[in-house]
């Protein structure tokens, strides 16, 4: 990992969140929560029995986002004195900006470089109406809080709104400090409903998560970090992690996300594409379970394989299983894959897949048309990577692409 020298206060900072606590943005950051703690009574949750709640989750995790939103919005209007209604909406409305955004790519966050990237502005009136639900979930949390401080469902919803604000803070407002601080915020929150009631598993999804970044840090940043009381180990973090992804609950699908990341992180790439592959049987209009399985394939060494699943992400994404969704990821990963492999012909026509899909990803046909611009310069047909190169600047000329374009447009591309 990076941050071999004594770390400046913001490299501390971006250190502690680089590590995938943000990934809960694939899914929820443990915002689920719509069942109880296993020692809570009878009534306390007043969205289990609501039947809308279980459709707005199967929307929410096949990326449905829209439907999810609004499903979610009925449902706070029927609850609105209850902050994990509130939650429920602000979760859904920041994957949602997130994905629009295109921070929501898995391989980024298998590193500790991803931090740093710029990816689309957020919507002004989404980053309002963020802040606004922010707001109106801390204010009934703290009214419950202010009754009982040791109610554990208004503590470990408040813990779900911190975590959640602390995503938006880093991803959005890039803004280490806040994120940082409800980051902490939500940890300790979270530690206090296991002191309450130790067997409220869900709790032990941010916790355990927790637990396993700082068990990542390098030792200088650990040490900073330990300055306001914050210690863990990885092991302990995979442990918590698996108790929740087996416990059953609604947060056992975030749980599975996060230990999959983590799993990734640590080389066991069998173990992680289980998980994935669990997960792309269960919410089958999610292309981004099935794709991670290609990615783990070829980690792994399994490039055969994960060719293949590349074409079949690729192929189930011309024939409408995952809607508009950007499926056409598994073209860039194939030819990356065969690029590798030095086939410099399969690979410049896996990039050109890309162009094929009516709305792709800007920063993902921009990289593609980059990517097949130098496999047509390794295949000595200059003309056709001139032109793929003056497509880059065309796309969005202030990119790392273009500026790269234009290096390549005056010496071409050399390995």
């Amino acid at each position: 990992m990076p941050f071999r020298q004594k770390p400046s206060g913001n490299s501390v900072l971006r250190s502690w969140l680089t590590v995938p606590v943000i990934f809960c943005l694939l899914l929820a950051h443990s915002a689920a929560q719509t069942n109880p703690g296993p020692s809570d009574p009878a009534g306390a949750d007043s969205l289990k029995h609501d039947p809308l709640v279980p459709v707005a989750f199967d929307h929410f995790y096949n990326m449905d986002y829209d439907r999810a939103v609004a499903e979610f919005e009925k449902v706070l209007e029927r609850h609105p004195n209850d902050p994990k209604a509130v939650n429920h909406v602000l979760m859904a409305v920041l994957l949602r900006e997130l994905y629009r955004m295109g921070a929501m790519r898995s391989g980024e966050y298998a590193n500790d470089s991803f931090i740093g990237d710029a990816h689309r502005p957020a919507d002004p009136q989404v980053k309002e109406q963020i802040k606004q639900l922010v707001a109106r979930a801390e204010a009934l949390e703290e009214q419950e809080l202010k009754a009982n401080p040791n109610d554990v469902n208004a503590l470990y919803a408040r813990g779900v709104t911190r975590g959640q604000f602390a995503m938006y803070t880093a991803l959005v407002e890039r803004a280490w400090f806040s994120a940082l601080r409800n980051a902490v915020g939500a940890r300790r929150d979270h530690e206090r409903v296991l002191q309450l009631d130790p067997n409220y598993v869900d709790a032990k999804l941010v916790v355990g998560t927790h637990y396993y970044v700082m068990g990542s840090l390098p030792w200088s940043v650990k040490a900073a970090v330990a300055l306001v009381g914050l210690s863990g180990t990885k092991e302990k973090g995979l442990e918590y992690l698996r108790q929740v992804a087996d416990g059953k609950t609604e947060n056992s699908v975030d749980a599975q996300v996060v230990l999959g990341l983590f799993l990734r992180r640590e080389h066991r790439y069998d173990e992680s594409r289980a998980l994935m592959h669990e997960l792309a049987v269960d919410y089958p209009r999610c292309y981004l379970f099935p794709l991670e399985e290609a990615n783990l394939l070829r980690a792994a060494g399994h490039t055969s394989e994960a060719a293949v699943m590349y074409r079949k992400v690729w192929q189930d994404g011309r024939d409408g299983k995952f809607g508009r969704l950007h499926y056409e990821l598994a073209a860039f990963g194939l030819g990356e894959l065969l690029r590798s492999q030095k086939d410099y012909a399969a690979a410049a026509s896996a990039y050109e897949l890309v162009s094929e899909v009516s709305d792709p990803d800007p920063e993902t046909l921009q990289k593609s048309n980059l990517a097949a611009g130098e496999m047509y310069d390794l295949l000595q047909k200059r003309d056709l990577a001139m032109k793929k190169y003056q497509t880059v600047l065309a796309e969005n000329a202030s990119s790392p692409p273009a500026d790269q374009a234009r290096k390549l447009i005056k010496q071409a591309y050399r390995e």
